[in-house]
């Protein structure tokens, strides 16, 4: 634990074949295909596709994927996996020569309801092992900003669509500028300038972001009795079963970890 924040990961290790449990990274899946007493998967790697047999497969993958993956699926069950629409999101951190202008303001965040980001908050004060966080205003830190890209008045579906075309058009140099321009109105009064106090940027892009969760202003989905689609989404197609938060409609680590422990003991009473 101690190590965690600092180490370096070695990934080779991950596909090492004297191990029963093997990850390899760098591998699309392209085609999943049920079969009479067993699974064909297609995935993609190195500009090369590859093919595996197993005796049965756990989807965790985006639901909205799946219905390209495994066209064979049944119409009603196909639309359900559709029926959602990821969360965009931008996590943006900036790097600070120190952090004088907060501590003169008296504040580690800030929330900007209209602005670029609506948020901005300075790095948590965790030190663990050799990693160490910025005690005093002097010292360099980091901030993180977020930014939920949405288009007001649409559907909340909708809304994440938008928000995803934006997140593919929008260029780095618009969201440097809104950066330097809202950190200098938030922040100019207590002598801040972004040109000679911000020394890094780097704009994390998540335009299929969190599971998309029913609201009861237009999802019939959320109402009391109806059929929610995630629950049509996720039943199992032959020895294939499906995880991940958005069989939940949750976008929380514990929805996701409750979804594949019903996956696989789903696929265990196939196999």
């Amino acid at each position: 634990m101690a190590d965690i924040v600092t180490a370096r990961v070695n990934y080779a290790k991950l596909d090492e074949q004297a191990h029963r449990v093997r990850l390899r990274l760098n591998s699309t899946v392209v085609r999943v295909r049920q079969e009479q007493d067993h699974v064909d998967v297609t995935y993609v790697r190195g500009g090369k596709a590859w093919s595996v047999r197993a005796k049965g497969v756990v989807l965790a993958c985006w639901n909205m994927v799946i219905p390209y993956l495994c066209p064979e699926m049944p119409e009603a069950q196909r639309a359900a996996l559709a029926y959602g629409a990821k969360v965009p999101l931008v996590y943006t951190n900036v790097a600070f020569r120190d952090w004088k202008a907060f501590a003169t303001l008296g504040i580690d965040a800030a929330y900007a309801p209209g602005s670029y980001h609506t948020l901005v908050d300075l790095d948590y004060p965790v030190s663990l092992g050799a990693y160490r966080f910025a005690h005093g205003p002097d010292e360099p830190i980091v901030a993180h900003l977020i930014r939920t890209p949405n288009h007001p008045g649409l559907p909340a579906r909708d809304q994440h669509r938008a928000g995803r075309a934006e997140l593919l058009a929008t260029p780095f140099e618009t969201f440097e500028r809104n950066v330097r321009d809202q950190l200098a109105r938030m922040l100019g009064a207590a002598d801040f300038d972004p040109a000679r106090d911000i020394v890094g940027l780097t704009v994390n892009r998540w335009p299929h972001g969190y599971a998309y969760e029913y609201n009861t202003l237009w999802d019939k989905a959320a109402w009391p009795g109806t059929p929610r689609p995630c629950v049509t989404a996720r039943a199992p197609f032959g020895r294939i079963t499906i995880a991940n938060s958005d069989a939940g409609a949750s976008a929380f680590t514990n929805a996701a970890i409750d979804q594949a422990h019903r996956a696989v003991r789903e696929l265990l009473g196939t196999i």
